[in-house]
């Protein structure tokens, strides 16, 4: 397997497939120019009804979407001024993606790409973007959702995906965006979806999307989307995402102006999660320093010899054991009014409350030089076994319970258009982790020792070895927001759109940390008693945002923006620290996030393939480093990213859909330390190009054919004083592909492989460079879908 190769050999083959895959999606839209050029004189003389009705027919297609689905943004796509992603399910469900991760494969630059640190393995939905962390700033219909959980696509209707900062939107968020999952909601017709899919890694899926009309006359509707699935990982041993869910939702009002929508949501999963495989063997791993300079003499540099010329051991290894699990179950209860009043204002009001718990424990490793010493004697590699040292757990449940209010309202002032959106919003969010204890007698031996290269996560574990319970401490902080915000979009004539906002979060965050006392103190504290800490902050977070937007024709235009970002200390997993070393520590100002970003967007052909791109820079400041000097923190960190990104997305052609994307982006550390491993001044576990693709096309007797190309340029991984492990993992390119065909008109089918050419490569990598997840080899899926 191969991670570490010559940059310019790795951009000139990225340069020479991205132009190839370009000129083949782009070639029908340079011999339609003409068409497109001419469409909007032809619209325009055509009255102002018959304009509107074919708009309508016209714009929507299986991958381009208008508008997004927030209240907040009151303008179609084009007319946006800022990097806004919509993923449709039907692209969704053309890929066979499951995941959201999958799903976001769809938008360049955006993945799973850290594995962890330590011996931990991070859960859920760890998503990256920008060179952030954007986990923390997942959400469902505009409702933050912060649970570990890996969310499914069975009841999404489309993703949102905004890229630069989203504190205006939102409050508290990720410096490079945010990621809102839009729900599938009751409508005014029957119909009655279900699919069956099976594949490779014993994948076994089923899911089912029935909606019925109660009652036409007063606009009632059910909906109910389910979920049931059982697979092992064709990559991985052992690993396994068993989950089930039920979505019910009822409307009423439909046809009317008061709508009602009453929704539920629970997912249950019971996952073998999966800790990742060991970097021994691959290119940029050495043996390590210390062991290298024992005496050639001494029995330990005689074991360890063979580790110069270390075989890479096989991706598909799982160095668990049987104790190994995830356990998740989240519910989501959601109540939402609309009414449109006579005079065209809209109100919306949501309500919700929602928890997620999670059960997990992870056999985890760390592959130094002292879990590799177990059997110093063994001479031969495949006898070398290596200590699982770290029973990693994690014992937690969140709750948020919010009601959001918006009105949207237009009016005009003299020569200006107003459209303005206003909105309250009240939220109570909590965490709490329950901390674990090794009860078992002989539990200072550890576990048994494991195979490098041949481990069995069968080996027999005693409870006298593992009998994890809870120990009684906990952590758990709770954080209540008071929000308001408003946003005022100014129309002046045909050509100019403005559009300012603000928003002010008063927050008040309360932890507290409640641990066993391990032994009898000086003040006689007897053992097993419960000692804690209790720490609080609030603030007020002030966040706008402000942008030009001019329109040289009906469907295009050139815009400006600029907007800002904040999160306090804690405001991503609610606990705060009285350490002074600690960026938790509530004496530390928010983190401040401002992004620049100039654009062009185009919709051609009849307003049915959408063009963009977009100048960026974002600047993050207030980060806390640590003074290599007098070893002190401060608040001097400052990190930026700027770049460059361009999509296109719709129909080239009738029956002909493409979407695809390509990203350019430069990171640094403007002050502060350098947080990669290689020493490069960059942001770590972010690519510096990333190209994705995905295109298909109907043949006139009905078979689809289509295929897809990634491509992820190297991986800069984070430094903890890590060895000999690899600095970061190699650019690589993967290619799938999908063909369907009617049946009947109630039955297709449709065949999905992926990673054509059995792409061996590193889709994420741990902090230490230990441990290194496996990009997905080849593998195929087949799913029959079934419509009444």
């Amino acid at each position: 397997m191969a991670m570490i190769k010559s940059r310019k050999h790795a951009h000139t083959r990225f340069q020479q497939h991205m132009s190839a895959a370009l000129a083949a999606m782009l070639l029908p839209v340079a011999a339609h120019a003409a068409e497109a050029a001419a469409a909007p004189e032809a619209d325009q003389a055509q009255p102002q009804t018959l304009k509107e009705v074919q708009v309508n027919a016209s714009r929507e297609n299986d991958f381009k979407a208008e508008r997004a689905a927030s209240a907040k943004y009151t303008e179609k796509l084009v007319d946006t001024a800022q990097t806004l992603t919509v993923i449709k399910k039907e692209l969704i469900e053309q890929q066979g993606a499951t995941t959201l991760t999958e799903a976001l494969r769809n938008t360049p630059g955006v993945g799973a790409f850290f594995l962890g640190e330590n011996g931990n393995t991070n859960t859920g939905d760890a998503i990256y973007m920008r060179g952030f962390d954007a986990s923390s700033s997942i959400y469902v219909d505009g409702v933050r959702d912060i649970g570990s959980i890996s969310r499914d696509t069975f009841n999404i209707e489309q993703i949102d995906v905004l890229k630069g900062p989203a504190g205006t939107d939102n409050g508290r968020s990720s410096p490079t965006g945010s990621i809102n999952l839009v729900s599938k909601q009751p409508k005014l017709e029957n119909a009655y979806l279900g699919s069956a899919t099976v594949g490779s890694g014993k994948q076994r899926r089923a899911t089912a999307d029935i909606n019925t009309i109660i009652d036409a006359d007063s606009g009632t509707a059910f909906r109910l989307n389910l979920l049931d699935q059982d697979s092992e990982n064709p990559g991985r041993d052992m690993v396994k995402a068993k989950r089930w869910g039920v979505a019910p939702s009822v409307a009423f009002g439909l046809n009317g102006p008061t709508r009602v929508y009453l929704n539920y949501f629970h997912v249950k999963q019971d996952n073998v999660p999966d800790g990742g495989v060991l970097t021994i063997g691959l290119p940029g791993w050495t043996p390590p320093a210390d062991i290298a300079a024992v005496p050639a003499t001494a029995t330990p540099a005689k074991s360890f010899a063979f580790m110069a010329n270390a075989a890479t051991v096989n991706p598909k290894n799982f160095y668990g054991s049987v104790l190994d699990h995830d356990n998740v179950k989240a519910d989501m209860a959601t109540v939402r009014v609309e009414h449109d009043f006579a005079g065209g204002a809209r109100l919306v009001n949501t309500s919700r409350y929602g928890k997620t718990q999670q059960d997990y424990l992870l056999t985890a490793f760390m592959a130094t030089n002292t879990n590799l010493a177990a059997n110093t004697a063994a001479t031969n590699p495949s006898d070398w076994t290596m200590l699982r040292t770290n029973l990693t757990t994690k014992d937690q449940e969140n709750e948020i319970l919010t009601n959001q209010t918006t009105l949207t309202a237009d009016f005009t002032t003299g020569a200006l258009k107003h459209t303005v959106v206003g909105g309250v919003e009240l939220t109570h969010e909590k965490q709490t982790n329950y901390l674990y204890a090794n009860r078992a007698p002989a539990a200072t031996a550890g576990l048994p020792a494991t195979s490098i290269y041949h481990p069995n996560p069968h080996t027999p574990i005693t409870s006298a070895q593992v009998n994890l319970q809870r120990s009684g401490g906990r952590n758990d902080g709770t954080t209540n927001t008071q929000s308001v915000y408003l946003f005022d979009t100014i129309k002046f004539g045909e050509q100019w759109i403005f559009n300012g906002g603000v928003r002010v979060d008063h927050y008040n965050t309360t932890y507290n940390a409640i641990a066993v006392q391990a032994a009898a103190t000086p003040q006689l504290i007897p053992v097993g008693t419960l000692v804690g800490s209790s720490i609080e902050a609030s603030d007020n977070l002030v966040n706008g945002k402000l942008s030009a937007l001019y329109k040289p024709t009906a469907d295009s235009s050139v815009y400006a923006l600029v907007a800002s970002s904040k999160a306090p200390p804690g405001s991503a997993n609610f606990a705060l620290s009285a350490a002074a070393n600690s960026a938790a520590n509530p004496k530390f100002d928010p983190q401040e996030t401002t992004n620049y970003e100039l654009g062009s967007k185009l919709d051609l052909l009849g307003q049915k393939l959408s063009l963009s791109a977009a100048l960026f820079r974002t600047e993050v400041k207030n980060e806390v480093e640590q003074d290599p000097v007098d070893a002190q923190y401060y608040q001097t960190g400052k990190k930026r990213v700027q770049g460059i990104e361009l999509s296109v997305t719709g129909e080239i052609l009738p029956k002909w859909l493409v979407s695809a994307g390509y990203v350019h982006q430069n990171t640094s550390v403007e002050s502060g330390k350098v947080v990669t491993a290689s020493g490069d001044n960059q942001l770590s576990y972010t690519p510096k190009q990333s190209f994705t693709a995905w295109t298909s096309y109907t043949l006139p007797f009905g078979l689809q054919i289509g295929g897809g190309a990634r491509f992820s340029d190297k991986l800069a991984r984070g430094t903890d004083g890590a060895v000999g492990t690899p600095q970061y993992a190699n650019s690589y390119w993967v290619f799938d592909a999908m063909a369907a065909y009617p049946i009947n008109k109630h039955v297709d089918l449709r065949l999905n492989v992926y990673n054509l050419a059995d792409k061996e490569y590193v889709q994420a990598i741990n902090k230490s460079g230990y441990r290194y997840t496996p990009g997905t080899p080849r593998s195929a899926s087949l799913t029959a879908n079934f419509k009444f």
